[in-house]
């Protein structure tokens, strides 16, 4: 019984996601606990998740191509390449570090990660038309190849950094809003790609079971963009992530 609970609670938390990611994102907040519960280690679940919900963030990232754009004096192919880089790095980083130590290093990840959506969700500042830049050349490249670095390893709010440091670095906000989408993409690629090679005993069955949902229900998210309370969907998010780190740290 407990079973069937578990794997209908990982399609049903994997739908959700895909609704999250189209509308607010943060939709590994709900995918990374599910997997948990059926019965996977941290790192697991999370490559896990990282493989599963990457469709997702292809699709979306191809919808706002059109707006895609690179800051001030550092083009969109740097970027790309940066993200690249930092994503493969990250995926890397994470295959090294052993289970028992990315598993006591999980609540404070999950900790930041919310800590970062609700920050980027409730108090940052959004800039204006993107006039005037607070980051230099050398500072976006460095903030954005940490940012992939640590969307490889383990990407919670990954879409909030991206949003400050290229509305930071002279984006308009539409602007950096497509383009982060198109580098979170790319950034997982490599991360995923680096994950099916050298990861072990990828739990299939798991990564479909959040795959088709999460993409079905970015469909209906991408529909009831304009329908649905936003900041509610935000709120939640964070409520889950604090539920989340808090049972984390106990159980740890």
């Amino acid at each position: 019984m407990h079973l069937t609970w578990s794997w209908a609670t990982l399609i049903v938390a994997s739908f959700a996601a895909g609704v999250q990611n189209a509308l607010a994102g943060g939709g590994s907040f709900l995918t990374f606990p599910a997997l948990l519960f059926t019965g996977i280690d941290p790192r697991t679940a999370n490559i896990a998740s990282t493989i599963a919900l990457f469709p997702g963030q292809v699709t979306t990232g191809l919808a706002g191509r059109a707006h895609m754009a690179g800051a001030e004096g550092l083009s969109l192919r740097a970027l790309c390449w940066i993200s690249l880089f930092g994503g493969a790095l990250g995926a890397v980083l994470l295959l090294v570090t052993p289970v028992s130590v990315f598993t006591r290093l999980v609540p404070f990840l999950v900790l930041f990660a919310t800590v970062v959506f609700a920050w980027g969700s409730f108090f940052r500042k959004p800039s204006g038309n993107g006039d005037k830049a607070s980051l230099d050349r050398r500072a976006a490249m460095l903030v954005q190849l940490c940012i992939a670095i640590y969307g490889g390893y383990f990407g919670g709010g990954i879409g909030i950094l991206m949003l400050a440091a290229l509305t930071a670095a002279g984006l308009g906000v539409r602007q950096a809003g497509a383009t982060k989408n198109v580098l979170a993409a790319i950034m997982n690629a490599s991360a995923v790609v680096i994950f099916l090679i050298q990861a072990r005993m990828l739990p299939w069955l798991q990564i479909v079971c959040v795959a088709v949902p999460a993409i079905a229900g970015g469909q209906l998210g991408a529909h009831l963009l304009h329908r649905v309370n936003e900041n509610a969907l935000r709120i939640a998010v964070v409520c889950i992530g604090v539920a989340l780190t808090v049972g984390l740290f106990v159980t740890s």
